[in-house]
């Protein structure tokens, strides 16, 4: 599966707001567009029923420049907009490798979503 633009990091989709003893966790604007942009685009790729067991997941980074990021920070919206989807929820994934990698002209990110037997 692909989606198409230049990763965006979960720090730029959600927002953390803490009052007093309560801390909420939000989409921003950004992050709405972009989630919905990733589902839109899983529906059209994903021709399989929905998975529900055991999974690994395969992602792979490609960024328009050699920025250092962290690994870490670009997965949150991509698993949050195949749920439903791809699998039922983002918990049954067991194994995750992510890996980065430099494209100028096509920044996207591909994945790959295999059910553990």
């Amino acid at each position: 599966m692909r989606f198409k633009g230049n990763p965006l990091t979960t720090n730029t989709l959600y927002r953390t707001v803490c009052r007093g003893k309560y801390i909420s966790v939000y989409l921003t604007d950004d992050g709405k567009a972009r989630k919905y942009q990733y589902q839109m685009e899983a529906k059209m790729q994903w021709k399989k029923p929905v998975l529900e067991g055991d999974l690994t997941v395969t992602i792979d980074l490609y960024f328009k420049d050699k920025r250092r990021r962290d690994w870490d920070n670009f997965n949150k919206i991509v698993m949050d907009s195949l749920e439903g989807i791809c699998f039922k929820d983002d918990s049954q994934i067991q194994e995750a490798v992510v890996r980065k990698h430099i494209d100028k002209e096509i920044p996207r990110i591909e994945i790959e979503i295999y059910e553990n037997l």
